[in-house]
């Protein structure tokens, strides 16, 4: 009896000896680099820079952050699926020009521009939608064209110059302050906090990693395929009309050229935060860390006087590394 209890008590199970092996933390650091990078980074600028750690300062990244924000929200839905959204850089431009001329033609009705905007970004996600879901051209086609559509759309409405004279109130949109954030940060974090929970509670969001998984699959258990195509390029459009219309308020201008190269950094955030670029994998939480990490390492370098080019170098050898560490990943676990 006493044999038998001493065995029991010494006893430990197989997977507890898996869990705590050097291949389970190696494991484990892979599934949270972007976590540790991130850490690693704060930690560093906090030691180069006291006021990197400032209140004034988290409040600058994040104001910085939230266009960013929602347009890698609305490509992360893309991406999900399979395809990318190239369009939305351009996209933040022509509704940043049509809420612009709105508020100028309805200066007692600013309402109208945020609606102007929002409408201008939902019509571009849409017609990417269906040229992608029905007409079955590539994602990469499609919205390529939407890119160079939407920049010379913006250009002719604001007949190549910026718009500018803007209404007072215009300006207050971006920088209307509830319980010490402003307007665009709010958005960001019910954005994040949203789409996180309609991912993982709603069977749209399950039909959305379902397709990017194998869409062939999705279509025979019995989900609308191209209706389901169709709304993640509608939402990241509208998401990238919402953008511009705030970045147009934030500094007072409608710009042309506003949103340009934004639909890198936006694809850059959904990558590095593990989302796989063949669709399927990826989610809300993962972005919302890519975002971040980006824009706190902008701030930082910043901070530190690093010039722009070097800054380039840093966040494209960031982006391949954290490819090359999913892809490795990957065929690890494959094995």
């Amino acid at each position: 009896m006493t044999d038998t209890r001493t065995a029991a008590q010494t006893f430990v199970p197989e997977s507890e000896v898996k869990r705590f092996s050097p291949t389970w933390f190696g494991d484990l650091a892979i599934r949270y680099a972007m976590v540790i990078v991130m850490v690693l980074i704060i930690a560093f600028f906090l030691y180069r820079s006291a006021r990197f750690g400032t209140v004034d300062n988290l409040q600058t990244i994040l104001v910085a952050a939230a266009p960013f924000a929602l347009i890698a929200l609305g490509q992360t839905l893309v991406i999900l699926t399979g395809g990318i959204d190239l369009s939305v850089g351009s996209v933040i431009a022509a509704s940043a020009v049509f809420g612009s001329l709105t508020a100028k033609a309805f200066p007692d009705h600013i309402w109208l521009a945020i609606v102007a905007g929002v409408v201008v970004g939902f019509i571009a996600g849409a017609i990417n939608g269906f040229v992608v879901s029905v007409i079955k051209v590539p994602p990469f086609i499609a919205t390529l064209g939407m890119l160079t559509l939407a920049s010379g759309v913006a250009y002719v409405a604001g007949n190549g110059a910026p718009i500018t004279g803007l209404p007072a109130d215009f300006s207050r949109i971006a920088n209307a302050q509830f319980g010490g954030l402003t307007l665009p940060v709010i958005l960001m974090i019910v954005g994040i906090l949203g789409l996180a929970i309609i991912m993982r509670r709603t069977t749209w969001g399950m039909r959305v990693y379902a397709i990017g998984g194998n869409p062939i699959a999705a279509g025979i258990a019995g989900i609308n395929v191209g209706r389901t195509i169709f709304s993640v390029y509608a939402i990241s459009g509208m998401l990238a009309g919402i953008s511009g219309v705030m970045l147009a308020s934030r500094v007072t201008l409608g710009a042309p050229n506003l949103g340009v190269g934004y639909e890198l950094d936006a694809i850059a955030a959904v990558v590095i935060g593990g989302a796989s670029l063949l669709g399927g994998r990826g989610s809300i939480w993962g972005t919302a860390l890519g975002l971040l990490l980006i824009q706190t390492l902008n701030n930082g370098l910043d901070i530190l006087t690093v010039p722009a080019y070097w800054q380039k170098v840093i966040k494209g050898v960031l982006i391949v590394a954290a490819v090359a560490v999913d892809v490795w990943a990957t065929r690890r676990r494959s094995r």
